[in-house]
């Protein structure tokens, strides 16, 4: 599966989903704390807890300072309340160690590389999470890859069916052209979510079908594994 096929992917996904254009959305620090906060939960409670979050506590200074137990009481919808509690007090913690302030906003200045792995650096932040935070907050093309790309990356080729979710976020950022990196994430996600399921994918339904590898597989053999 060469670059062609990417781009053919994103041009149909856009006629079905619509253009995806990238616009930053929060501070890098603020976009640290919420994708934290969206580990192992629905975006609808993640967003209710960084809402809580930002409530309670006036600036990030005071959530550093707090006990984590008053952080875990305000984000105690999103789940997992006291182990992101404990997270979140040690990442602003080496943040202010290292920066001597809580902001972020220095990594639009790096290569890309160099944030990405500054970012890796704090405690308990991935591949995962620090291209969340270069691509949502400055609209660097890093690519996060979520359990939705990773299947449908598979099914349809682009990465083998045994690379790891941490592998996949360095071999498809490279497949990616730059500028259209966003596009391509939220149009996986999107397609994941509505048409390629874990479980009953709807294979005739999909604009993809033509060229998908996997869909012979799934229409011609309804026992076919999911993938």
């Amino acid at each position: 599966m060469n670059r062609a096929n990417i781009e053919q992917t994103i041009t149909l996904l856009t006629r079905e989903y619509g253009v995806q254009n990238c616009q930053p959305d929060g501070s890098p620090l603020d976009v640290l704390v919420e994708t934290i906060l969206s580990q192992n939960t629905s975006d609808t409670n993640s967003g209710r807890a960084f809402r809580s979050l930002r409530t309670t506590f006036p600036n990030w200074e005071a959530v550093a300072e707090a006990p984590a137990s008053k952080i875990a009481e305000s984000i105690r919808v999103g789940g997992l309340d006291k182990i992101k509690s404990n997270r979140i007090k040690q990442v602003l913690a080496e943040i202010k160690r290292m920066r001597g302030q809580l902001e972020l906003d220095f990594l639009n200045e790096l290569p890309i590389d160099e944030a990405r792995a500054w970012l890796r650096r704090l405690p308990g932040v991935g591949a995962k999470t620090a291209n969340c935070v270069l691509l949502f907050a400055l609209c660097t093309p890093a690519l996060p890859v979520d359990t939705h790309i990773l299947r449908v990356s598979k099914r349809l080729g682009f990465i083998d069916f045994k690379v790891s979710a941490e592998k996949a976020h360095t071999l498809l950022e490279a497949m990616v052209p730059s500028e259209k990196v966003y596009a391509f994430h939220v149009l996986m996600i999107e397609h994941g979510r509505r048409i390629c399921k874990a479980q009953r994918p709807r294979c005739t339904e999909c604009v993809l079908g033509s060229f998908c590898p996997s869909y012979e597989g799934f229409v011609g053999d309804k026992n076919v594994l999911q993938g």
